[in-house]
């Protein structure tokens, strides 16, 4: 059963220096573990069915495993792969960091941007990394109908098993982990050290909100049923399922494409 709690990052109210510091773990997360390494196949075959050489990340946070997602596809792609980051509340630091170390292969809208309400000048594959379960069922919905009336391609990642195996490694773990890898965090912030350290509001709402996204977590048939509601099985192809790391961490995915793009 899935478990509709809150979490900090989507209230508007959160301080963004602590949000910030959270979503920057997040990504130093994603990419040590390469959670999200099983899905470059699939949304390098995707971009090849649809022939498109551009993705726009939604939701995109501290920017998350998105720059192993541009290292990859470009390496197996056999075209230039440009990226844009958007998301509800922006990690401008994170992004500029991002930007200037990919040389602009990764780049970003600085306005804050609703995933149910994408600029229509922002073409491309749409992605969703992590971010799933932050929306509920009539949202997600929305998010489906704003990309299929654009005609964009979209993808949702969302890593994690929704087990109580899960949410005591993330409860034991995460806070060990917080202690030893704060400092190797990039870009460097003395904020994020005393928030972490001093008083330690990072690892706390960062350790509630893990714990939360795994009870809001979807599994692939919930998200295709979803998909499939709003009547596109005769002009958008779905498919879903589960891919496993190298440490046994599966992620979920549901991609769709408009027929004859």
């Amino acid at each position: 059963m899935r478990v509709q709690l809150f979490e900090f990052e989507d209230l508007s109210w959160f301080p963004d220096i602590i949000r910030t510091g959270g979503t920057d773990f997040l990504r130093y997360f994603l990419i040590t573990s390469e959670l999200y390494k099983p899905i470059i196949p699939l949304i390098n075959q995707t971009l090849k069915e649809i022939n498109e050489t551009k993705i726009i990340d939604l939701c995109s946070g501290g920017g998350g495993y998105i720059e192993q997602v541009h290292d990859e596809i470009n390496k197996i792609s056999g075209h230039k792969i440009s990226i844009t980051l958007t998301d509800k509340f922006p990690n401008i630091n994170a992004y500029d960091f991002l930007r200037k170390k990919t040389n602009d292969g990764i780049n970003y809208i600085s306005a804050s941007t609703d995933a149910t309400n994408v600029p229509k000048d922002l073409n491309g594959f749409r992605t969703m990394f992590s971010a799933v379960h932050h929306f509920q069922p009539e949202q997600i919905k929305s998010v489906l109908k704003n990309a299929i009336e654009n005609r964009a391609a979209i993808g949702f990642f969302d890593g994690g098993e929704k087990s109580i195996f899960a949410i005591l490694g993330l409860i034991i773990i995460h806070p060990i982990a917080f202690f030893i890898f704060t400092p190797f965090f990039k870009p460097f912030k003395i904020s994020r050290l005393f928030f972490t350290y001093i008083i330690p509001l990072i690892p706390i709402y960062t350790v509630w909100d893990g714990v939360v996204s795994i009870l809001r977590m979807y599994n692939p048939t919930e998200l295709r049923q979803l998909a499939e509601s709003l009547g596109t099985e005769n002009n958008y192809i779905w498919t879903s399922g589960k891919t496993k790391n190298r440490f046994g961490i599966r992620a979920t995915y549901l991609i769709g494409y408009p027929k004859n793009k």
